[in-house]
């Protein structure tokens, strides 16, 4: 089910999975921006208007999804930005001003990443599999249009490990059967979504999401650590700590840690995908004031 930071709807619907792939193919993107903007778009809406539709079949004040769905590809053309904040600001303003009886919307927009091939300038390919996302919520007031919600994330890092992870002192009792981890090749998934400290500290051009990336890397990469707990709470206060515009930071991981297949000590081993039961992990943390 889906949610709203409005509260509670009695109806909504819209259109999800609209794939949409806008192409600078003369080269005039801005530096550090690819010339593929892709984006995953769901897009819901919610009024007394259409809930006719729910109670007698009556669709006289019914924007159908299909035509949400060409609004969003075909405007996509029209938006200069390359950020998934923006993108979300610009397609809800014109959508809730074209069509009047919405009383809200909220759209969630997830990057496609692409990025050219070494040394090319017109050769892509796939990226990832993280992706920098964006979600907003607008609602129609007696004084125009209100943001209610504007988040920012980015979702499905997949990290390894090689060594220098640890998890051992746990609880101990009948139903125990893991043993005591000194130096394990940790295999590690993550998605992060945040908050701003204000509307406006939200358009940053993608930056916070740049910004987000390294300090995944580099909290990773950087510190002996005894569980994954652990990890994402440095994570959070690192980025708490460093990106000013995010007001509270939400992590859930997932351990993922490749099950051994035969080792030579801690130097060399074979390993396959480990079986469907995963650690999930989550942490929330919020900027103190004052």
């Amino acid at each position: 089910m889906n949610t709203f930071a409005s509260g509670w709807k009695r109806n909504y619907y819209g259109k999800g999975d609209t794939i949409v792939y806008r192409l600078q193919r003369d080269g005039g993107q801005p530096h550090g921006h690819s010339a593929i903007f892709g984006a995953n778009v769901l897009l819901l809406i919610y009024g007394d208007a259409f809930w006719a539709t729910y109670t007698t079949g009556d669709n006289s004040r019914l924007i159908a999804t299909d035509s949400m769905k060409n609004f969003i590809q075909r405007e996509t053309l029209h938006f200069e930005g390359n950020d998934y904040e923006s993108y979300c600001r610009f397609l809800l303003e014109k959508f809730l001003h074209k069509y009047p009886r919405v009383e809200g919307a909220q759209l969630t927009a997830v990057e496609i990443p692409y990025a050219p091939l070494p040394g090319s300038h017109v050769a892509y390919a796939p990226t990832g599999p993280d992706r920098a996302m964006a979600r907003m919520e607008m609602r129609r007031t007696a004084h125009g249009l209100e943001t209610v919600e504007l988040t920012g994330g980015v979702t499905g890092f997949r990290l390894v490990r090689l060594g220098g992870s640890a998890f051992h002192g746990f609880v101990r009792d009948e139903y125990t059967t893991l043993p005591d981890i000194r130096n394990r090749p940790l295999h590690m998934w993550l998605d992060l979504e945040w908050s701003y400290t204000s509307t406006e500290a939200g358009f940053t051009n993608g930056e916070t999401a740049r910004r987000a990336r390294a300090l995944v890397h580099d909290v990773f990469h950087g510190f002996e650590s005894g569980s994954i707990q652990e990890i994402i709470y440095q994570l959070g206060n690192r980025m708490l700590a460093e990106l000013p515009e995010i007001e509270e930071v939400k992590l859930e991981a997932n351990n993922r840690t490749w099950d051994a297949v035969l080792e030579e000590g801690d130097s060399r081993g074979t390993f396959t995908d480990a079986r469907p039961p995963y650690g999930c992990l989550g942490l929330r943390l919020r900027r103190t004031h004052g």
